[in-house]
């Protein structure tokens, strides 16, 4: 049984049909990415698995129970993390709060200060900014803010939503290291990215999205050496 378990999801904005028979799975441990471009529906597969959009149709299960009945608070409890994709952090409140807030499902206070601790090694600049205002931070500084605030939760799954979207460079080796490291940490990922090459490179599998469908699974591996893939997301690089 995978740890995450999507099939047969339909989900609409109104008449606009956004996903069509989505099924996908992501095993313990694993990274695995979606992949498409813009409007794609990667975005919303996502917000469907945290309960922030109710599929028409299908099933979503995590460790087998039921996901579509929960409210997106007992989606966290049962241990799914996110971290959306344009960041989200609240821009009045401090580094601090924001990081303490993405543990509000938690009580144990000596383990949330750990866990702290924790996101401070992974993240060394955001400890340097523990008192000031969130929206103040760099576009990179934010990213991280928002990761370290879906890792508060103690996820057993961390799904993550562009979060090279906008960054330089540096700073995207930087969050494509620290992936790998959460992931060496024993947390499973669910990772959404434009950056296909970058993605691939760092997950096991791949799932390919158009228009709402997913029309390649396989291997990382192969879907890096896929011409199909290489020609349409990796701007015929191999």
């Amino acid at each position: 049984m995978a740890l995450l378990e999507v099939e047969g999801v339909d989900v609409a904005y109104g008449r606009i049909r956004a996903l069509s028979r989505i099924s996908l799975r992501v095993e313990q441990g694993e990274i695995v990415t979606l992949i498409g471009a813009n409007g794609a529906g990667k975005t919303t597969t996502l917000r469907a698995i945290s309960g922030l959009i109710r599929p028409l149709r299908g099933a979503i299960r995590f460790d087998g129970s039921d996901l579509l009945r929960l409210t997106p608070d007992q989606v966290v409890r049962r241990g799914i993390g996110h971290s959306p994709e344009g960041r989200r952090v609240f821009a009045r409140m401090t580094v601090r709060e924001n990081l303490e807030l993405g543990a509000f499902t938690r009580d144990r206070a000596s383990e949330v200060a750990s866990d702290l601790k924790g996101v401070l090694t992974i993240f060394p600049r955001l400890g340097e900014r523990l008192v000031q205002k969130a929206g103040t931070l760099s576009g990179g500084e934010q990213q991280m803010l928002a990761i370290g605030r879906a890792l508060m939760s103690r996820p057993r799954l961390l799904m993550l939503d562009e979060p090279s979207l906008g960054l330089s460079p540096l700073l995207v080796q930087t969050i494509f290291e620290v992936i790998k490291r959460i992931s060496a940490s024993g947390t499973t990922v669910l990772l959404v990215e434009q950056n296909a090459h970058q993605a691939l490179a760092i997950a096991q599998r791949g799932y390919v999205l158009e228009v709402g469908k997913i029309v390649h699974e396989d291997s990382a591996a192969n879907l890096l050496a896929s011409d199909a893939v290489r020609a349409a997301y990796l701007g015929g690089a191999a």
